[in-house]
């Protein structure tokens, strides 16, 4: 899950002990205190500056520290008191070409002049047009709280996704136009590199890999699984399938892959269901078929998801319940398992010829309760959007479940049901492609929002 970092700098003209008429300070030292131990509740690391920004040499020292520090993910302006915003302009314009976020946090109170510091310095960042985020409100509201912390996750998550590299294991699979990329687009838009590589060098990797090394794994998986997997030839290419990619993203050095699953693969040594499965379970980003758009959608959620993300095609949706199945071929992090299951999952046999002969071993659970968000990334005429809904994930009646799982005709891949929030007529108007990405988390949907507003995507939310 991510860590995000920011800067705290406290700003005012009237600082260093200065008082009022009435005998006061103009800047609350015990408010700034309070203040900056909601944002640590929040989970925010903060890099405190020692200095009350007022002048401009004051502003330069501030800001190039923080500019200049990777570990920094965002920048929080404390109000103290009011201010002249051109002390401050010009060092907070350098800062903002490093792409880091910028929040200026101003607490209500007429005592100190807080409000008037707070509206110069938006206004004064509004005039040259900074991207920014301004908040007028206490550090016990929450809700105002949550405007802050999300803006800044939001920001360390684009940088998270800067100088990283995708690796693409074989071409388009079945024919999918609704995830391909554009790799001078990703690079453009997100600081991703795309590589490739034929899936032959996956297969000749997992014939490589050593049988005592590929039975360890097997004797190995019912930490997550109610049975061990027969010592077949299926099984044993399944588990050299995922040690292969496990060796590759080492040598190779790649962050995040897609693999094109079938035609090819699935036919010539082995389906990638369990590949898939355990590298989400280890939270490895990833996406079959070279979905681009659905391995972003992992991408953004696994960093913000307490656990492993769910991918499978949104099979079923009963508009007048609100309620949708969620059905992958095989895949699913097995840690999802919820009480129908067991608190554990199952293995089953892949089973459709046609989308992979050669089988291989696939995961079978119903997805656990919990509450989330269903999302995905797209292109729409070749700009990015993104569509998202809070849901909450159930499990039917015990004496439901089976014929719940035979509606689809395919009952031993894995499911999950959701209930989503909203306008389930815009959801079916606006997704883009058959699969839905599930993550659970109730802190995931705010900071996707603010992604999207930072990254400029357009975003329809149910």
């Amino acid at each position: 899950m991510i860590k995000t970092k920011v800067g705290f700098i406290v700003y005012g003209v009237h600082k260093d002990g200065l008082k009022d008429p009435m005998g006061q300070n103009f800047i609350d030292d015990a408010l700034i205190e309070k203040s900056k131990l909601a944002l640590r509740s929040k989970g925010l690391e903060l890099d405190e500056h020692d200095t009350v920004v007022s002048f401009k040499n004051e502003a330069v020292e501030a800001f190039s520290k923080y500019k200049k520090d990777d570990t920094i993910d965002a920048v929080v302006l404390f109000t103290g008191t009011w201010v002249w915003s051109a002390h401050m302009l010009s060092a907070i314009r350098d800062f903002a070409t490093t792409g880091k976020a910028i929040v200026i946090w101003t607490h209500p109170g007429s005592q100190g002049w807080r409000p008037v510091g707070g509206l110069v310095l938006t206004a004064a960042l509004k005039e040259i047009g900074l991207k920014h985020r301004f908040v007028f409100g206490e550090a016990d509201d929450d809700c105002e709280l949550n405007k802050i912390v999300s803006y800044c996750r939001a920001s360390a998550l684009i940088r998270m996704l800067n100088l990283t590299t995708v690796c693409s294991f074989g071409g388009r699979g079945m024919g999918q136009n609704c995830g391909v990329a554009d790799p001078s687009q990703w690079t453009k838009t997100f600081g991703i590199d795309i590589d490739s590589r034929d899936t032959t060098l996956l297969i000749n990797k997992a014939k490589s890999i050593d049988k005592e090394d590929v039975e360890k794994l097997r004797l190995s998986l019912d930490k997550y699984f109610h049975e061990i997997p027969e010592d077949n030839p299926e099984t044993d290419r399944s588990l050299r399938l995922f040690l292969a990619m496990k060796a590759l993203k080492e040598e190779m050095g790649f962050d995040f892959y897609t693999v094109q699953s079938f035609p090819g693969l699935g036919d010539d040594y082995s389906a990638t269901c369990f590949l898939q499965s355990m590298m989400l379970e280890e939270r490895v980003p990833t996406s079959p078929l070279s979905d681009f758009n659905s391995l972003m959608t992992v991408i953004l959620l696994n960093a913000l998801s307490t656990d492993p993300v769910y991918y499978g095609d949104l099979q079923n949706i009963d508009k007048a319940k609100n309620e949708i199945k969620i059905i992958a071929d095989g895949t699913v992090p097995p840690s999802l398992a919820g009480k129908f299951s067991g608190g554990k999952a199952s293995f089953a046999s892949h089973g459709i010829p046609t989308e992979g002969s050669a089988g291989g071993l696939s995961v079978d659970l119903v997805a656990k309760e919990g509450t989330g968000v269903l999302c995905r990334l797209y292109r729409n005429d070749g700009e990015f959007e993104m569509i998202m809904a809070k849901c909450s994930i159930f499990e039917p009646p015990a004496d439901e479940v089976e014929k719940r799982k035979l509606e689809c005709g395919i009952p031993f891949w894995p499911h999950a049901f959701v209930k989503a929030e909203g306008d389930i007529e815009k959801l079916v108007q606006n997704w883009n492609n058959e699969y839905a990405i599930l993550a659970y988390g109730d802190e995931i949907y705010d900071t996707m929002v603010d992604f999207c507003e930072i990254m400029d995507f357009k975003i329809t939310l149910l």
